[in-house]
């Protein structure tokens, strides 16, 4: 039989100190009516924030419980630091030579405006915007599933009692968002670790307690490690800075993937049973059962297809950029390199986690075979051609051409071909032209069928012989 809660009850002399007032592990009476009193508060505050809320999401519970499952964290006591500075310095320093040294890789230049120091609970409020624009649309679909669910009778039947299911959905959404987000603010080392540009614009964020962890079982000198993360926070910030349309395309390809999620709202009814709708926890439990598990359509794949590509391109120009900017400056800079790479391409049980809010998994699979082809190219035809691509994403690499690097790089050497194809000033002119052929074409046929019109009037009145044509014709050019 379990223990009466809180303490209450008679003695059991078998298990003498169980329940026990007197011990002094145990809580008293008045402070587990304390406790009490607090599980019902935030109860309250959860209750209200759910009528507040709108979306499918409840985002302010799922940032409180973020921030609450941080709270115990210390992030002030930090090892890079030296006499009498902080980690901010140590931030600072470390991203102004990682930009030195990047700026001999790439014609690219910096992207950040400022380099910052986040703790993991700064890191979940400067995040949040960016996960809600991703978390959204799979929140949408999902919810939606189960309106579409339920008979018509029953949705009339239910009247109020829908909306009180979507506060309940939404607020079991933001508990499964605020702890992943908690969980992944405890591993990033970076805000653009996860290939995304979570944070703020021209803004280079490192979490050094993360790093300080991450390094402690390297076998390497932390500020090796800070200096190359840095590196590669600055050559993220290069890129979103300074390609306009790649932040965009991003995020857009997330939300096209999540926007085509479809639920087997079948499934739902296998569910029917083990759901309490006072019960948040029951509705937790069922969205991360499985049993809704979406549905990847053509659309998906192809959108999914896209992305991977275009995370792999990313990830690997950085490899490549950082790796050729630090050289051998670093001595261990190639084994954190490989390190990075395992890392990113194997994910944690945070990453993991949000490829269930979000519907996918935010890893480049072929990262590998980005770096080989963003090395080719920058081997073959200098720094120039191979970051002018990023010019336009028509000029980008496609996943074909990661499967042939080669044929890429040989199609990159006709640059004579390559620059009139894109030399707006005469693809303007040749527009111009044709417009006019075309306007000069259109009134010569209008001419002719004027023609041709007054010829048919006059075959009504009788057909003429080509002789008697030729007269008039004579005549008319004689008259005139």
């Amino acid at each position: 039989m379990s223990n009466p809660p809180f303490g209450f009850g008679p003695p059991d002399p078998d298990k003498r100190g169980d329940n026990d007032p007197s011990n002094p592990g145990q809580p008293g009476g008045a402070e587990a009516f304390n406790q009490l009193g607090q599980m019902l508060s935030q109860l309250g505050q959860m209750l209200s924030q759910a009528g507040s809320s709108s979306g499918p999401v409840n985002y302010d519970l799922a940032k409180q419980i973020a921030l609450q499952n941080l709270s115990g964290r210390d992030d002030a006591k930090i090892g890079f630091t030296s006499e009498g500075g902080d980690s901010a310095t140590a931030v600072r320093d470390a991203a102004h030579l990682a930009e030195l040294w990047l700026d001999a890789a790439t014609i690219l230049p910096a992207g950040a405006t400022s380099t910052v120091s986040w703790s993991a609970r700064t890191w979940v409020e400067k995040t949040l915007p960016t996960w809600q624009r991703l978390c959204d649309p799979v929140a949408q679909q999902v919810s939606g599933a189960w309106m579409q669910a339920l008979p018509e009778e029953a949705k009339q039947a239910a009247g109020p009692l829908l909306s009180m299911m979507g506060q309940m959905g939404g607020m079991a959404f933001g508990s499964q968002l605020g702890n992943a987000l908690a969980q992944l603010a405890q591993e990033v080392l970076t805000s653009t670790e996860v290939g995304l540009p979570l944070g703020e614009a021209t803004t280079s964020a490192l979490l050094p307690a993360n790093i300080e962890k991450f390094t402690e079982g390297l076998e390497l000198p932390a500020s090796e490690v800070l200096v190359f993360l840095a590196a590669r926070e600055a050559a993220h910030q290069r890129l979103f800075a300074h390609v306009p349309w790649l932040r965009q395309r991003l995020l857009a390809t997330v939300e096209e993937f999540a926007r085509g999620i479809t639920v087997d709202t079948s499934a739902l009814e296998s569910l029917a049973g083990s759901i309490d709708p006072a019960n948040p926890a029951s509705i937790e439990e069922a969205m991360s059962s499985g049993l809704l598990e979406p549905q990847t359509t053509p659309e998906q794949q192809a959108a999914l297809k896209r992305l991977e590509t275009l995370l792999a391109l990313v990830e690997g120009w950085v490899d490549v950029v950082v790796a050729e900017a630090i050289g051998d400056r670093l001595p261990g800079a190639e084994a954190l390199r490989e390190t990075l790479r395992r890392r990113r391409a194997t994910g944690g049980p945070a990453e993991q986690t949000f490829a269930t809010l979000v519907g996918l998994e935010l890893r480049p699979r072929r990262m590998r075979a980005a770096s080989s082809l963003w090395k080719l190219v920058g081997d073959r035809h200098g720094l120039e051609k191979r970051d002018g691509l990023w010019s336009h994403p028509d000029l980008m690499p496609t996943a074909d051409d990661l499967d042939e690097p080669l044929d890429f790089a040989d199609r990159m050497s006709e640059p004579a071909a390559l620059a009139a194809d894109l030399d707006p000033i005469a693809e303007l002119e040749r527009t111009e032209k044709a417009e006019r052929e075309a306007r000069e074409t259109s009134g010569s046929d209008a001419g002719s069928a004027s023609g041709s019109g007054s010829g048919s009037g006059s075959a009504g009145r009788g057909e003429e012989s080509p002789k008697d044509e030729g007269k008039k014709d004579d005549e008319g050019n004689s008259s005139s």
